[in-house]
């Protein structure tokens, strides 16, 4: 089993940065990609960023690209997503992920608890 924990959500205004983690625990499996992906209230869960195992592949949705970055430690077995110049349409819980390289939820096998980010105008 998989654990994943995120950490460094909270309230900021609009144009301001927050710097996410996400800490893995459990089974040990090779080149396994990671995710971030958030839900805002009454919408779907939607995907932000990914990035492989060596950290030379990232993706990015449209909306966050220039502003967020992805990255990951994986001596640490964490990744990060910086967020920059944030709008408050990014309000949303933010979850991490483990699985494929991919934008598709369903390509996720593990997720985290989600961590709350709140952009007040």
């Amino acid at each position: 089993q998989v654990q994943l924990v995120e950490s460094g959500g909270g309230l900021v205004q609009a144009g301001g940065s927050l710097r996410l983690s996400c800490a893995r625990s459990g089974r040990t499996f090779s080149r396994y990609a990671m995710g971030w992906f958030r839900q805002a209230p009454g919408k779907e869960r939607e995907f932000v960023a990914t990035i492989n195992w060596s950290g030379g592949s990232t993706y990015y949705t449209d909306s966050v690209k220039g502003r967020f970055t992805i990255s990951r430690d994986n001596a640490k077995n964490t990744v990060y997503l910086q967020m920059n110049s944030l709008k408050p349409e990014d309000t949303a819980v933010y979850y991490c992920a483990v699985g494929q390289l991919s934008r598709v939820v369903a390509e996720y096998d593990y997720w985290g608890q989600g961590t709350q980010v709140t952009v007040s105008s």
